[in-house]
């Protein structure tokens, strides 16, 4: 029986540039090869093969924005003008379609960032990117700069939840919020988070509050001076 042919772990998407307009090509790694073979307690997920969340920038080769999937389908024009003056004055062409490495990877998320900024861009946006960086970091065990931007990312969030949480009752960002302040080692504020998503009685994410009672457990543990148990949730949490 002939072997079936290996199965290319990447794929290409046509993109409409969000400053420029121009359309390019950015690579995505295929749903079926997308399966984490673990994931960290804030979401960091591990693969196989081809990491998705490499591929999760895109970037206008043209101009030399930077954008995600949730960021807006067309930029104001004073967006487009601080773009320009403060990111893409500065911008040589390059494409970063094709596979990319963790350095390039990496180069995708700053550059994301610095658009975000630039653009005044939501703050979940930018918390999500500054959180992702952080991930990359971790990719690499570079412990300094992975808590470097864990604590960026954290202000933003706490930003959003003060600006826009859902009512307060945004338990994904509530865990998430104690999560990176367990990350960062500042206990006492991680058990106030995780306390005030299992005892808010509005709060009906079951999967959000098992999350937070597991870790809340493991905080006791690392408060009386034990070790943390290895880090990660199931793939399907």
């Amino acid at each position: 029986m002939r072997a079936l042919p290996e199965l290319i772990p990447l794929y290409t998407i046509k993109v409409i540039c969000c400053n420029c307009e121009h359309e390019f090509t950015t690579s995505r790694v295929r749903p079926s090869l997308k399966k984490a073979v673990r994931r960290d307690a804030d979401f960091c997920s591990y693969y196989k093969d081809e990491n998705p969340d490499y591929y999760v920038v895109r970037v206008c080769p043209d101009c030399g924005f930077a954008s995600t999937e949730n960021s807006a389908d067309k930029l104001a024009d004073w967006q487009r003008k601080a773009f320009r003056e403060q990111v893409g004055s500065r911008w040589v062409r390059r494409d970063f379609g094709d596979k990319r490495s963790w350095e390039i990877a990496l180069e995708t998320y700053k550059l994301a960032l610095l658009c975000a900024q630039s653009i005044k861009d939501k703050d979940r946006i930018i918390a999500s990117l500054l959180h992702h960086i952080a991930w990359m970091y971790r990719y690499q065990g570079d412990v300094e700069q992975e808590q470097r931007f864990l604590r960026y990312s954290l202000g933003m969030y706490i930003k959003v939840f003060e600006n826009d949480g859902i009512g307060g009752n945004d338990a994904r960002l509530m865990y998430l919020i104690g999560e990176l302040y367990r990350r960062i080692g500042e206990f006492s504020n991680a058990v106030k988070w995780f306390s005030r998503l299992i005892n808010d009685q509005k709060i009906m994410d079951a999967a959000m509050i098992r999350a937070a009672r597991e870790q809340w457990a493991l905080l006791r543990e690392q408060m009386n001076g034990g070790e943390p148990e290895e880090d990660g949730l199931p793939s399907g949490t």
